[in-house]
């Protein structure tokens, strides 16, 4: 009887599935832990990987902003600062150092970035957290499995640009103000950070830029449509800092100490070539391959003779600039600290630029921290005149060869003036570089 019991209790035993479930659960609950803390562990990596992103982007952009105007190891010290603001040491360590930066070119043509040593052209910037920094990113629940931490790198690259616009066009702060029968050909570009107006009967030959913050804006007669041929074509919204104007200041300084980056490779000696302000200049004092000072006294002018031809000159001066008629100036930079608001004028036809069909040199710049006027006939060929006031030219105006006209306040034109695009000839024009992400 014993004997019985006991079988039948071991068969029961055997039959019994009360519990089954529990091994079964038990699995099921190590694999929901596995992929939801895996699903957490990437959330955090991914989250870390923009943060370091963002760092990164950060770095690189103030790194080629800095080697505008910095030493090459003071602008990696720049971009390790800034980087440093979205990923402090004391939370992230040092995610990114000297290695880690890298300066080059970068050529669009085939997305490639080139180091090399001293440019300021591009920069490559690859901040790391990793193990060989002691701060890679620590798993949470994959821990369980043996992987402890993630490795993370990334890249950005940030090269310099120029707008076409301030290469050869005109581009103001203030209103551009253009009256009638003007031409304008394709690639020319006419741009205010406030508005533009023109009167009737000018031409926009297709490819040609009218822009400001918003073409509601543009001031135009009832029949200005009509009347501006190709205008509709050309207008364009939209608005950009123009850093070359705030610069002006430090062009004028840079020539003033002779800054190879500014004095440009026509001057073959830094011997000064003094000039007497009380005295008109004329041919016989002008030395090519030299630099010229002029010192005036109470906002006092400098007088240019008729007909002198500048050429291969720079002259440095605080004077009101007084160009007589027929005036020319080739491979030739005048720059002035005078802050008139006609520091410099001129007679008929002043000729800025080589007439050279848009030959490489010849071009010729005119640079002031006051304002422009100009009579009748000016002459631009590969030629530019920056000025931090206002720049005003009356009729016949000729810049079908090349011309950027570029003004901290307004530029203000008449009539029957041409304006073209040349593409080349503008190689000494003074530019201040802008940035963008390239990779």
């Amino acid at each position: 009887m014993l004997a019985r019991n006991l079988k039948q209790r071991l068969i029961a035993a055997t039959q019994n599935e009360d519990g089954a479930m529990t091994v079964f659960s038990v699995f099921c609950f190590i694999t929901a832990l596995m992929v939801g803390g895996l699903a957490v562990d990437v959330t955090t990596v991914m989250m870390e990987r923009t943060r370091l992103q963002v760092a990164a982007d950060a770095g690189a952009h103030a790194a080629l902003l800095a080697r505008d105007t910095m030493l090459e190891a003071d602008a990696k010290a720049e971009a390790i600062r800034v980087a440093n603001l979205n990923m402090p040491n004391s939370l992230y360590g040092n995610i990114l150092t000297t290695d880690d930066i890298t300066f080059g070119t970068w050529n669009a043509t085939n997305a490639s970035f080139t180091a090399v040593a001293g440019s300021r052209n591009a920069v490559h910037v690859q901040p790391k957290r990793d193990t060989s920094k002691q701060n890679a990113v620590a798993t949470y629940i994959l821990k369980i499995v043996g992987f402890n931490e993630w490795n993370l790198k990334v890249d950005s690259i940030f090269t310099t640009y120029r707008p076409t616009c301030l290469r050869e066009g005109f581009v103001a702060d203030g209103v551009v103000d253009l009256q009638s029968n003007n031409s304008f050909t394709n690639g020319f570009c006419i741009h205010s950070n406030t508005y533009v107006s023109l009167n009737s009967n000018n031409y926009f030959e297709p490819g040609t830029v009218v822009s400001m913050p918003d073409t509601a804006d543009i001031e135009l007669p009832n029949s200005g449509y009509k009347t501006n041929t190709g205008l509709s074509s050309a207008l364009r919204s939209g608005s950009f800092y123009v850093r070359i104007v705030p610069r002006i200041i430090q062009i004028i300084a840079g020539l003033n100490s002779n800054d190879p980056r500014y004095v440009p490779s026509y001057i073959s000696s830094l011997l000064v070539v003094t000039l007497d302000p009380k005295k008109a200049i004329i041919q016989t004092m002008l030395v090519p391959g030299r630099m010229h000072n002029m010192t005036c006294s109470n906002s006092a002018a400098a007088n240019v003779a008729n007909d002198v031809i500048f050429q291969d000159v720079v002259l440095r001066t605080n004077c009101v600039i007084k160009f007589g008629q027929g005036v020319v100036l080739q491979n030739t930079v005048i720059a002035t600290s005078s802050t008139d608001v006609k520091s410099i004028t001129a007679a008929a036809g002043l000729q800025v630029g080589k007439n050279d069909n848009c030959a490489a040199g010849g071009g010729a710049q005119l640079v002031t921290m006051g304002g422009m006027s100009f009579p009748s006939d000016l002459k631009v060929y590969g030629g530019q005149l920056l000025a931090k006031g206002d720049i005003q030219f009356a009729a016949n105006a000729n810049g079908i060869q090349g011309a950027s006209f570029v003004a901290g306040g307004i530029i203000s034109g008449t009539s029957n003036m041409s304006m073209g695009f040349c593409g080349t000839g503008m190689d000494n024009n003074f530019e201040a570089e802008y940035f963008k992400m390239t990779y």
